[in-house]
This record gives C-alpha cells, sequence and structure tokens, in this order.
C-alpha cells in the first residue's frame, strides 16, 4: 500500500525574497502620491522646515499671537512654517483686474466665498462688520466670490443684505479656491486666510467664524502690530 506524503513546504527563492521590500516600498510612495492628491503637497509639508525665508516673520508673529486664537476664532489654524500664499488673482466688479499682492504692505483676510454656501451668506455680515472696524491702510477684507454661473446674483445678495462696507471681488472660474486648495488651505468652503504684508500666512480657518466678534478684534489688531 502506498503511503501519502505530505507535500514538501516550498522555501521562497532569493528572488522572491529581494521583491519584498521593492513591493513594500512602491505601495509606501503610492499612498504618498495619494495623500497629495488629496491635500495637496503643500498640505503634506504644512508642519516641515524651510519654506520662503521672507515668511519667517510671520511664522513669529503667529506664535505671538496664538493665545488669542480662542473663542468665537478657536478654529485658526496658526502658521507653523513659513508659507507664501499664491498670488490670487481676481476681479473687481467694474472688471479690473487684481491681484493678491496689489495689497503688499497691507495684513489682508483673504476669504472665499459663494452664494450656494450657506455658511458662508451667515458669515459675511460679521465680515462687512469687521471692515467697519479694521479696514483702512493698515487692513482690509478681501472677500472673493467664487460663483461659476450668474455674476449678478452675488451682488444682489451684497446688496440686499446690506453690506456696503465690503469691496466686491470675484473670479468666476474659481481658480483661487483651486491654488489654495493646491497648497493645503482651502478644503471647504469658506476658507478664510490671514495673511502679512509680505504674502504670508499667518493663520487659515476652514469654515465660517464671527469676524465681528472681541476675539477676532484683538487677534488682527495683535496681528497689526508685530
Amino acid at each position: 500500500m502506498t503511503e501519502d506524503k505530505a507535500p514538501a513546504t516550498e522555501q521562497p527563492s532569493r528572488k522572491t525574497t529581494r521583491r519584498i521590500p521593492m513591493v513594500l516600498g512602491a505601495i509606501a510612495a503610492g499612498a504618498v502620491i495619494g495623500l497629495a492628491g488629496i491635500y495637496g503637497i503643500g498640505g503634506l509639508m504644512r508642519n516641515g522646515s524651510g519654506g520662503d525665508p521672507a515668511c519667517r516673520p510671520a511664522v513669529a508673529l503667529s506664535r505671538k499671537i496664538a493665545p488669542l486664537a480662542h473663542g468665537e476664532v478657536a478654529a485658526l489654524t496658526m502658521a507653523s512654517a513659513p508659507l507664501k500664499i499664491p498670488d490670487l488673482a481676481f476681479e473687481t466688479a467694474s472688471g479690473e483686474q487684481k491681484k493678491l499682492s496689489d495689497w503688499r504692505g497691507r495684513t489682508v483676510l483673504v476669504n472665499l466665498w459663494a452664494t450656494w454656501c450657506v455658511p458662508c451668506r451667515k458669515e459675511m455680515p460679521a465680515l462687512d462688520s469687521l471692515q467697519a472696524k479694521l479696514g483702512g491702510p493698515d487692513f482690509e477684507v478681501v472677500a472673493i466670490n467664487i460663483d461659476t454661473r450668474d455674476p449678478e446674483k452675488p451682488k444682489a445678495f451684497l446688496k440686499e443684505g446690506g453690506l456696503s462696507r465690503l469691496g466686491y471681488f470675484f473670479d468666476q472660474k474659481a481658480k483661487v479656491f483651486q491654488e489654495l486648495k493646491g497648497i493645503g488651505r482651502a478644503l471647504g468652503m469658506p476658507t478664510s486666510v490671514l495673511v502679512d504684508g509680505n504674502g504670508c500666512e499667518i493663520a487659515t480657518i476652514a469654515g465660517p467664524a464671527e469676524w465681528a466678534s472681541d476675539d477676532a478684534i484683538k487677534l488682527i489688531q495683535a496681528a497689526l502690530k508685530p
């Protein structure tokens, strides 16, 4: 009678063993690329070193005023690495071409909003009030509308709400959103970035804030006195 024998366990060949680290490396690289696609390269490097040397003072300022990021502005993320904000391009109500660099020398709160965004609409009166209180030669709220369809709708919204303190700026192709998204600073709407006079990030917030509150006023006033 023939005795059945269990098949011998095959030992992995040297070639197979060498492939394992290569496969793991490829998986890790793919994960990094995937994250970069979701968050943007800038998002991955948010807490990294380096960056634009001209923006180091903005990081120092961010650390200085960080204790004021509480209450109504507790959701602010303070800059932890030097980051120059892209020179965003948009238009005025009269069709004049503007860029963020036109505000060099002034602290700016860049805000992206749209009429289809409910939190954006609720936030606009506070932004209008902030501009009324602090707007001037040292500070301005630059609220950029990104409605891509009816250009008259956002104008009508501002008029009906009596929001006359804010300048009307728009980018009907919403490229400003894509540019901020590309550096990990726009993941939804509304998005606001506090930018110093050199065009560098001081702080960012994803979502609405009560910009007319004492908390917001004190933080921005502190940012104006580095």
